[in-house]
């Protein structure tokens, strides 16, 4: 019975972790996409505020004892810090080309290519049930995928065992990590996307534009703290899976306001991933209630 408040405790903190990242995560979407229709933003330099703002937020979050930040070395966190520059610029590049639809499926590829990770590379086991939820998943991808850009899988998986192997916090990691994606894209922005004239980084925009692109970093810090808060708390499958629920409110936020196509093959493939991520939550919830039975049997 001791354990019972901490166990409810714990489960608020879960709840209100997944509820921050579900509203923050389709509210960015929205927000990007807006500024690409409306504004013709650039990508990397819209990237590069969002890496900024998170940095800014974390470093008040410390100033008022939120979180210790806690000392890394760099040559720990140099390949995360370049996964999270590629998992941000490339999430938001495929979002720039693509409908709301079509970007929220294809997100949805890294599920099995996160298992497949975490099997060869990191000997963790799934059982049965939980692959075959993978079949109508991967098939629903299928009238979506050619279409889009592939989103890196790797990262999702990074954060959680960067977690575990320097034993920090969500803030602890992202308060080191942040400013030095920021840096690598400082160096990159400059060759890719224009300084200066029309659809610049410096150039006339509007200030319902500049404010605009402001609020999205402050939402992107909210998105990139719960991102990894969930994954340090759960797992980067579990994160994924949570992931796929939130295409549904979006694609049906796309159709609403951006006038998003929708064929049958693609109607076909939404059904058929919101089967693969219903039987997948079934079974993990009925596999952790037989893990919590057995411990109670034992003497």
């Amino acid at each position: 019975m001791a354990e019972l408040p901490f166990s409810l405790s714990a489960n608020r903190r879960l709840i209100a972790g997944l509820l921050v990242n579900l509203l923050s995560s389709i509210c960015i979407v929205f927000i990007n996409k807006w500024i690409y229709v409306h504004y013709g933003f650039p990508n990397m330099t819209l990237t590069l505020v969002h890496f900024v703002v998170t940095w800014l937020g974390l470093f008040v979050c410390n100033k008022m004892d939120v979180f210790s930040p806690k000392s890394l070395p760099v040559r720990r966190i140099v390949w995360l810090a370049l996964s999270f520059c590629g998992f941000v610029a490339f999430t938001n590049l495929s979002l720039q080309n693509n409908s709301i639809g079509t970007y929220q499926l294809a997100k949805a590829m890294t599920t099995p290519v996160i298992i497949l990770i975490q099997t060869t590379y990191y000997k963790k086991t799934f059982s049965t049930k939980i692959k075959l939820t993978l079949v109508p998943i991967t098939l629903g991808i299928i009238p979506f995928f050619f279409n889009s850009l592939p989103v890196s899988p790797l990262f999702p998986q990074w954060v959680g065992a960067k977690q575990h192997e320097l034993q920090v916090n969500s803030m602890q990691l992202l308060y080191y990590q942040a400013p030095l994606s920021s840096g690598f894209l400082l160096c990159v922005v400059p060759w890719f996307e224009p300084m200066t004239g029309d659809g610049g980084i410096f150039g006339p925009w509007s200030l319902p534009a500049l404010m605009t692109v402001m609020f999205s970093g402050v939402v992107a810090f909210l998105v990139n703290l719960s991102i990894y808060w969930i994954i340090g708390n759960t797992s980067a499958v579990t994160y994924n899976m949570f992931g796929h629920f939130k295409f549904c409110i979006t694609l049906v936020g796309g159709y609403l306001l951006f006038h998003d196509p929708l064929s049958i093959n693609q109607a076909f493939g939404i059904l058929c991933t919101l089967a693969g991520i219903l039987s997948y939550t079934h079974f993990k919830l009925a596999e952790q209630e037989e893990g919590k039975s057995r411990l109670a049997q034992r003497p």
